[in-house]
């Protein structure tokens, strides 16, 4: 199994498969050079070293959280590493409308780890 806690175990390897894939998906953006095919099979050997900690995430994570709960930590993960990445490795900026989108759907989060509305099933 795993020696971190159940509740944390799932979020670190999310973040770990996502730094992955997202290196799979934007990594090559800096190498134009290179040929389409190259780069596309180069993504795709990395993302799977991505499904190796996705899947084990999700798996052992379902035990701990919801679908829909698993689903939306790996979105604010997504977003939270391509915004590092995008910073740090492509030299791009995040903007007011970047942070204002990502801070909506951080807030969207928060309703689904909070737990049913009063009134709803």
């Amino acid at each position: 199994m795993t020696l971190l806690p159940p509740a944390v175990a799932p979020i670190v390897l999310l973040l770990v498969s996502n730094v992955f894939m997202t290196f799979a998906w934007y990594g090559h953006l800096k190498f134009t050079d290179r040929p389409l095919w190259l780069v596309v099979v180069a993504s795709w050997g990395i993302a799977f070293i991505e499904y190796c900690f996705a899947v084990p995430a999700n798996r052992w994570g379902h035990a701990v959280y919801s679908a829909a709960e698993l689903k939306t930590m790996q979105e604010v993960i997504t977003l939270t590493v391509f915004a590092a990445f995008s910073v740090f490795y492509l030299g791009e900026r995040i903007n007011l409308n970047h942070a204002v989108g990502f801070a909506l759907i951080c807030a969207g989060a928060f309703f689904v780890f909070r737990g049913p509305l009063p009134g709803w099933p």
